[in-house]
């Protein structure tokens, strides 16, 4: 099979290098600054064994392929928010021996949140989702790091809405050779919604810095807990707490990697690179989604959700709000009954001074 990876940032890069170094056939998407370095230098990735090169052909969509093979696999690794313009790009080109991506072709969704399944099953008959765990990095464009070991990162892989095929099956092997664990399940929405909790706290990380010490730790666990507390009214099943522990061990251990820091999650990356997009509205914003279609308020989510944004918006920098004002715009928004147009704006929120440009 050849992968063609959609989106070869932090995840899809790092996914493209480790297939590649396993000998799998690559084509890497991407856009602008990166795929300019991408065509020139290669992919250069950075993992704790050292940094390799992959020199892999480089597209900014599906012309310059002219037919898709039959063959080919699509990973799609691009943020939940440019999901649609890529399903748009991709679902209608066509494959050698008859049809259209979307009608032959695996889709593979490598996303946080749950939202991009829906959207690809609207334009792709065959889908299946990933519960991503792969501590990523988009360094610089043409340099993405992975500082995993010994496995590169965890991915539990099934079709969506449910089930289990050969096709899964291969890609997993594929994907094990490549320095991950992928364990193949019918049920992956379940992993998935479990990571969605985790993930609640990606836009308290971007806004306020690492989510350490007692405060930050304190308001994480009130955000999680409200969004437990919506998936059980809306009777979602989601894996356990001890049940991931278990799964995951100390497979992925980080390790610091030279000229490649890690400062924080996918929504603090954002964030930091000054894209102007955050993914809140796919995560704190489905558990706000879930929350309104279940009667169930939601008051932290959505502060969470309507800060991140607005930082992406007005290119604040990543961990500029401190913790303090944090927890005092979320006691505020916590006293609110979560009734229909009954949540106030949190106000202006404090400038930290002048910021780098976007």
């Amino acid at each position: 099979m050849r992968y063609v990876i959609i989106g070869a940032g932090a995840v899809g890069g790092a996914v493209g290098g480790r297939l590649d170094r396993a000998g799998r056939e690559v084509v890497l998407v991407a856009r602008g600054r990166h795929l300019a370095a991408l065509r020139e230098n290669g992919l250069r990735l950075r993992v704790p064994e050292g940094e390799s090169v992959h020199r892999l052909p480089a597209v900014d969509g599906p012309g310059p392929l002219g037919e898709l093979r039959a063959d080919d696999v699509l990973l799609l690794a691009v943020k939940t928010q440019d999901t649609v313009a890529a399903l748009d790009a991709w679902a209608g080109a066509p494959v050698a021996g008859g049809g259209t991506a979307g009608e032959v072709l695996p889709l593979v969704c490598l996303q946080n949140g749950v939202e991009s399944g829906r959207l690809a099953l609207r334009r792709f008959r065959h889908v299946h989702g990933v519960c991503v765990w792969l501590p990523s990095t988009f360094v610089e464009p043409g340099v993405v790091s992975a500082a995993g070991t010994p496995l590169t990162g965890i991915l539990h892989l099934g079709r969506l809405p449910h089930g289990i095929d050969d096709t899964a099956r291969r890609i997993a092997a594929d994907l094990t050779d490549a320095r991950f664990e992928v364990p193949v399940v019918p049920d992956v929405a379940r992993w998935q919604y479990a990571k969605l909790l985790g993930n609640l706290g990606n836009a308290l990380e971007a806004l306020s810095g690492p989510v350490a010490g007692t405060d930050a730790e304190a308001l994480y666990a009130r955000v999680r807990a409200e969004g437990e507390v919506v998936l059980d009214a809306a009777g979602i099943t989601y894996a356990g707490t001890q049940e991931q522990r278990a799964a995951r061990g100390d497979k992925v251990t980080l390790v610091p990697l030279d000229g490649a820091p890690r400062g924080g999650g996918s929504s603090w990356q954002s964030l930091a690179r000054g894209t102007g997009t955050i993914e809140a509205d796919y995560l704190n914003g489905e558990i706000v989604l879930l929350g309104r279609l279940h009667g169930v308020p939601t008051p932290l989510n959505a502060l969470m959700q309507r800060l991140a944004n607005r930082f992406a918006r007005e290119r604040r920098p990543a961990g500029s709000l401190p913790v303090a004002e944090l927890v005092r715009l979320a006691d505020e928004a916590a006293h609110q009954d979560g009734r229909p147009g009954s949540y106030r704006s949190p106000g202006p929120v404090p400038r930290p001074g002048p910021h780098p440009a976007p």
